[in-house]
Formats: C-alpha cells, sequence, structure tokens
C-alpha cells in the first residue's frame, strides 16, 4: 500500500460533490410539483433512442462487473474478459425479441410480476416480485461494498464514510423523480465511462511495458492461462454464464423497467446498441486484470477485488487517477439508483397497486409517496448489509438460479395460452428444489445421482440453446437447436458435468421448470385470452396533464423523430410502422 498513489481528502470531496451535485441537479430540472406514478416508475414508456440505449448500457456496467472481468482476466487469462464480457453482453441482445412481445401484450405494464399477476395470479407474481427485491438488495449491496472499499483504498477515509457518502449521494438525487432521474443521469454517466476506459486501458498498459509485456510476462501464466480456448475459463465462466443471460434477460426488473420505458418502436435499436457498449467496455476493463498477470502484480491483502483500484494507483497520474475514480463511482451509481428504482417499482405496482390498493382505486400519489419511501429503506437496508460480514455471493448465486427456475415458465407464459398457474408455480418450486442439493452438494454427485445429474444438465442445455434460437427464429428452428444440441452434447456431457457444480446447479434449474411445466401443461385444456391482459394492466394515473410532461418529453425523448411530437401532445402513442 506504501507504493500506492492515494487522493487528497479535499480532492475526493470535491469530486464527490461534482459527480453527486451534477446529477441532482438534472433530477431537479425534470422534476415535477405533482409527480404522477406511471412517469415515476417508467416515464410514460416514450423515452427515446439515445437516452434509453445509454440506461441500458449504463445500468449493466456496474462496478462489480467490472470487479469482476479483471478478477476473470487475472485467474484465467486473456479469454475470461472475453468470456466475462461477450456472454454478458449476449444477455441483453436477447432481451430484443422476447421484450417485442412482452411489450405487445402488455403495453403499458410496468413489471414482469405486474404481468404475470395478470396472466396466472398471485403466486407467479410473488415469485418474480420477490426474486427481484432479493436480487436488487444484493446489487445494491454489492455496489456499496465496491464504492467503499475504492474510496477507503484510494483516499484518507474510510470503508464506512465510503458507503455512508455513496449512498446518500444517489438516494439524493434518485429520490425526487425516480426512474427518469435514474434514466437521465445514466447518459451523463455512460458518456463519462466510455471516455474513462477510452483513455485510462492504454495508458495502464503502457505504463505496465507496453507490447513487450506479452513477452516479459509470459513466465508468469499457467499453461491454461496462456491458451486462448482455455477448457478451464469456457467451464467455469464462459458456461455458467451462457446458462445465466437468459434468466437475467427475463428475470431481472432493471432490464424490465427499461423495456417498459422504451418507445415500443425502438426496443430493437435500442438493445442491439447496448449489446456493443457494454461487451467493449467491460471486455477493455477486463484487461486490467490480464496486464496485471502478466506483470506479475499480486493484489493487495490477497484479494483479488482490489486489482483495478490496485492497478490504477500503481501506474496512473493523479489527473487520470481522479478521471478513475469518477468511471467507478458512475459505473457503481448507475446501478444503484436503478436498483432503488426497481425496488421502488415493485412496491409500487406489485404489493401496493394490486395486492393491497387494487388497480382500479390505488391512488397515484400514494403510489409514489410509497415508492420513495421504499428507495429509503432499501438503501438503509443496503448500508446495513454493506457493513455486515454476509456471503453475498451465495445470494446471488441462490437469485441467479431462482431466475433460471423461471425462465421457461415465463417465456411459455407469452406464448403458449395452454399454461396454468399451477404449472408455472409447481414447476418453479420443483426445479429449485433440485436445484440446491446440486448446487451446493449437498449430495454426493456420485453414481447413479452424479448421472442423474448429467442427464438433466444435458436437457438443459438443450432449453438454453432452444429458448435463444426461438427469440430469434421461432418454434420449429428452436426445437431442431434444442435437440440436436442434446445429442451432440450427451456423449461428452453424461458422466463429466455434475464435476462442475455452479454449472451443472444452473442447467438442471432450466431442465426441471421446463420439465415439470410442460407435463402439467399440456393435460390443460383451457386457453388463455392475451388480450386480458392488455385490460389488466395499464396506466395508474389515468388523465396526466400534457403541460406537465413537456419539459420529460423534451429531455427524455429528444433524439426522437420529431413527426412523433404532435401525436404526442395529443396523448396519443408512437407507431408501432
Amino acid at each position: 500500500m506504501e507504493n500506492l498513489q492515494t487522493l487528497a481528502g479535499p480532492v475526493v470531496v470535491l469530486l464527490m460533490l461534482l459527480f453527486f451535485g451534477g446529477s441532482l441537479y438534472m433530477s431537479l430540472r425534470i422534476s415535477k410539483r405533482t409527480e404522477n406514478a406511471d412517469g415515476y416508475m417508467t416515464a410514460g414508456g416514450r423515452i427515446g433512442f439515445g437516452i434509453s440505449a445509454a440506461s441500458m448500457t449504463a445500468t449493466w456496467i456496474w462496478a462489480a462487473s467490472m470487479y469482476a472481468s479483471a478478477t476473470s482476466g487475472y485467474t484465467y487469462g486473456i479469454s475470461g474478459p472475453i468470456h466475462y464480457g461477450l456472454w454478458g453482453a449476449l444477455m441483453i441482445l436477447l432481451i430484443y425479441p422476447f421484450g417485442r412481445r412482452i411489450r405487445q401484450v402488455a403495453p403499458r405494464a410496468h413489471t414482469i410480476a405486474e404481468v404475470m399477476f395478470a396472466r396466472h395470479g398471485r403466486s407467479s407474481q410473488l415469485m418474480l416480485a420477490g426474486s427481484n427485491v432479493l436480487g436488487s438488495l444484493i446489487s445494491l449491496t454489492s455496489n456499496l461494498i465496491a464504492g467503499g472499499a475504492l474510496i477507503s483504498m484510494l483516499s484518507p477515509f474510510t470503508f464506512t464514510q465510503g458507503i455512508l457518502a455513496i449512498g446518500a449521494g444517489v438516494l439524493l438525487y434518485t429520490l425526487w423523480s425516480g426512474f427518469r432521474a435514474s434514466v437521465l443521469t445514466d447518459f451523463a454517466q455512460v458518456c463519462a465511462m466510455l471516455g474513462a476506459v477510452i483513455v485510462i486501458i492504454p495508458v495502464v498498459f503502457f505504463a505496465a511495458g507496453g507490447p513487450s509485456l506479452f513477452e516479459t510476462g509470459a513466465s508468469n501464466l499457467t499453461p491454461q492461462q496462456a491458451d486462448f480456448f482455455s477448457s478451464d475459463a469456457f467451464f467455469n465462466q464462459g458456461a455458467p454464464y451462457i446458462a445465466a443471460v437468459l434468466a437475467y434477460a427475463i428475470g431481472n426488473q432493471t432490464i424490465a423497467q427499461r423495456l417498459f420505458a422504451v418507445r415500443e418502436d425502438l426496443i430493437k435499436k435500442t438493445f442491439v446498441t447496448a449489446t456493443f457498449g457494454y461487451g467493449a467496455t467491460i471486455i477493455g476493463i477486463g484487461m486490467l486484470g490480464v496486464i496485471a498477470l502478466y506483470a506479475g502484480i499480486t493484489p493487495v491483502g490477497g484479494d483479488v477485488n482490489n486489482l483495478i483500484p490496485q492497478m490504477a494507483a500503481t501506474y496512473l497520474s493523479p489527473v487520470l487517477l481522479c478521471v478513475f475514480f469518477v468511471m467507478i463511482i458512475g459505473s457503481l451509481s448507475s446501478t444503484a439508483d436503478a436498483d432503488l428504482t426497481a425496488l421502488s417499482s415493485i412496491v409500487m405496482a406489485d404489493i401496493y397497486g394490486q395486492n393491497i390498493a387494487g388497480r382500479k382505486r390505488a391512488n397515484p400519489r400514494t403510489m409514489v409517496l410509497v415508492g420513495r419511501i421504499t428507495m429509503i429503506v432499501a438503501m438503509v437496508a443496503g448500508l446495513y448489509f454493506a457493513g455486515s460480514q454476509l456471503n453475498i455471493l451465495d445470494l446471488l448465486v441462490f437469485v441467479g438460479a431462482l431466475w433460471g427456475a423461471l425462465v421457461f415458465p415465463v417465456i411459455a407464459s407469452f406464448y403458449w395460452k395452454r399454461v396454468t398457474n399451477l404449472a408455472f408455480s409447481v414447476s418453479v418450486v420443483v426445479a429449485l428444489a433440485v436445484f440446491l442439493p446440486v448446487r451446493f452438494e449437498w449430495v454426493p454427485l456420485e453414481g447413479a445421482i452424479g448421472i442423474v445429474s448429467d442427464v438433466l444438465s444435458t436437457i438443459g442445455i438443450g432449453v438454453v440453446l432452444g429458448l435463444m434460437a426461438f427469440g430469434f427464429f421461432g418454434k420449429r428452428v428452436a426445437l431442431i437447436v434444442g435437440t440436436l444440441s442434446v445429442l451432440a452434447s450427451a456423449p461428452f456431457a453424461i458422466g463429466f458435468l455434475h464435476t462442475y457444480p455452479v454449472l451443472s446447479g444452473s442447467l438442471v434449474a432450466y431442465a426441471v421448470s421446463t420439465i415439470v411445466c410442460v407435463a402439467l401443461t399440456l393435460p390443460s385444456k383451457e386457453e388463455f385470452d392475451f388480450d386480458l391482459i392488455r385490460k389488466r394492466t395499464g396506466d395508474f394515473d389515468e388523465d396526466v396533464d400534457a403541460e406537465l410532461d413537456a419539459v420529460l418529453d423534451a429531455a427524455l425523448s429528444a433524439d426522437a423523430d420529431s413527426a412523433l411530437e404532435p401525436a404526442r401532445a395529443d396523448g396519443a402513442e408512437p407507431s408501432n410502422s
């Protein structure tokens, strides 16, 4: 630590004031005297391309993903960040084909859980809402921890002082205008992050030795780390992420909120753009870990999470260290405010709006108050958990598995009329019951149990690849891809996959939820009318004053086609043609 550069206390305070003060100013510029509930949750579903693409990119370039990508590079070599960033980018890309169907049947919804209530009932709604409350709290906690660690390493302030300052800053600017403040500040944050990455990565690379580093530092790598097609990296990093991308794309409310907020005709354009922005940034940041590996750097305290700030403090000048500081604060803030708005929308729409007051009797002003109280409570909880000795990784694995168990039932519910609430609920519960012993190795994965696990995992491979194909190419191609995937992987996977419990657990969750959901759905004779979802979901503020939305439309839809503005002034929906 003695050789690392740090920032003086007044400099850190000034940077924090500039960053969070600027965010608060932007938030206050779009605040309203009378806030409406729909604007607070999804900005009325009218956000234009530039803001929405930037928001999606910024939300998923969070501090933990930067740290994890660098850790992957340090652990697995150059293929590590590529596996981490590439499959994370695929997750964003997978949203648009399913997202268009979701918006088609529920154009004015606010959460996926709200749609599941309209499709099935309360049990499916609570499964999605509950998993997202837990997931967003853990994500918020992780970002606070990353920020506290950054401040404690690069400044004279303590970890506790760091998380308190960041928590207060994020809460202050998000509280006023909710989701609209989150997406508008995301635009500025992603510009700062991308600009910092373009400058910082080359500077660190050349300061560490430049191209000659790959020759002088080659001896620091194992054969697997030096192999671009490392099987170690694929089975421990790449394959589990491939299995996870669908779960995050379908189950996560921070994504769903942006799906419901963007103009319906811009869904594809938005998420394709965000795919490239996220992938390039995260892979680039991960190269800091690769540079550290080649340079033979040992993480401070033996903790690989310290790699990114350690590399910055070792190789950057004071000015660039300030730029780096802002980059990390921006990355964690963009996700922390998304977690706050996701939590507030779940409590507003799913708990108060449908289960307490009822959609027709819900008071929009009360809903906004409930949303703001939720943000305050969530931030206090995040600060408490950040200061506690909790195993965040185990909690994240559990939430990811819950989303994995939900993927097939959720997707099927938007396309297959015969899926029932019983099929949905039972399939998720059974999948979780099978997942937990496999993932945490509560039973020895040997002999017959290991073979059964491998068979289910092999079916899971077919389910994952089949669902991906279904999103882009339809049912027939999906069935072909899924079947061929199972047949092709079976000779290699059976007898082998159980040695990778993280990967096996995710694949088993996919397989079991799919098998049980299909088995319980096939005997069903009832067919659901998808038009009912449109009728059962919608705005809580039915009469919104167009004049109050003028500032918002100018800020959030500035990049929209000017021909649409007269239609918006009249309250009309944009064309989907």
